[in-house]
């Protein structure tokens, strides 16, 4: 036991003559593992030899690199249009779920869309709509053509075009106004954070799809049921709109605002009048042919036989 002790003291003794010769130096034990930068280290080996070895601070160039970023492809390519399909069936149903369901300070493109708009959904709703529209439109007729024999019924393919140009152009046009003029009033009202491109089509995408099963219940025969439909559909669909754009017109001047989302309503029920009036308009019963006209006697003068023959025969 005390020749470890007098070891150990005569270790500590010709560290401190070695730090007395370089006094910017540190010791340390052959056992530790970590010293501070730019520290010199003493170790102290068994044999009694030691060693300065100045430590380094590794910049570690390995671990502090980021990623780099994927170049984004370009615009005509196909890549560049996959990022906005790619969706999957959960994300579509909740964002449907909230175009059906808006109520005063739920944003559609805050809670449901989170900074992922996707062009699926929009795309299909537009195309059902314009499917069913057609479809819907010819089966009324088929129908009243059953009630009312008179009625004439000839297949009526063209209005597939018309509800196609019809849905996709209100469907694209006017989100492209609406955001063009939200962009113009940024540059006035500093204050306004308009929405994407891409997040307005969303909006007004997935707010049509409320029309597709008032569609559907148009089939009923009874006019005052169809427009009741319609207004609820209209009610729901608009008051999404309202509700989503909102939070970004507010910013502006109370007329601007107001004219505004008035404009965006007036637009709505336009687009759903024109399909309750175009393809669902009652067609006229067919040309009969009149009936035969009665020749005219005065009141003093009775038909004689030969009269009545010569009228029989005409």
């Amino acid at each position: 036991m005390a020749a470890a002790d007098g070891l150990a003291f005569h270790e500590f003794e010709e560290a401190t003559n070695l730090l007395a010769e370089t006094p910017d130096a540190a010791t340390t034990s052959k056992s530790d593992q970590l010293t501070p930068k730019g520290h010199v280290v003493v170790a102290v080996g068994s044999g009694g030899s030691y060693g300065v070895e100045e430590e380094v601070e590794e910049e570690g160039d390995k671990t502090a690199l980021l990623q780099e970023e994927k170049p984004q492809p370009g615009f005509w390519t196909f890549s560049y249009y996959q990022s906005f399909f790619d969706v999957d069936t959960s994300q579509v149903l909740d964002r449907i779920k909230g175009s059906l369901l808006p109520w005063p300070g739920h944003n559609f493109v805050r809670h449901h869309l989170r900074n992922r708009p996707d062009l699926y959904g929009p795309f299909w709703i537009c195309a059902t709509l314009a499917f069913v529209l057609a479809v819907t439109g010819n089966l009324t007729l088929v129908l009243a053509q059953r009630r009312d024999p008179s009625v004439h019924y000839s297949p009526q393919f063209h209005k597939v075009t018309v509800a196609g140009i019809t849905i996709y152009c209100y469907a694209w046009l006017v989100p492209l106004a609406l955001w063009g003029f939200l962009r113009w009033r940024k540059g006035v009202r500093e204050r306004m954070g308009p929405y994407t491109f891409l997040e307005t089509v969303c909006i007004y995408g997935y707010s049509l799809f409320v029309f597709i099963p008032t569609v559907v219940l148009w089939l009923i025969p009874v006019p005052w049921l169809q427009w009741l439909f319609g207004a609820l559909a209209l009610t729901l669909s608009a008051a999404g709109l309202v509700f989503t754009l909102w939070p970004v017109v507010r910013e502006d001047t109370r007329l601007v605002a107001a004219v505004l989302l008035s404009t965006v309503v007036v637009l709505h029920a336009l687009l759903a009048m024109g399909c309750k009036l175009y393809f669902f308009q009652p067609l006229p019963p067919e040309h009969v042919a009149p009936p035969s006209r009665a020749t005219s006697l005065p009141p003093n003068i009775l038909p004689t036989p030969t009269m009545t023959r010569s009228m029989a025969t005409s």
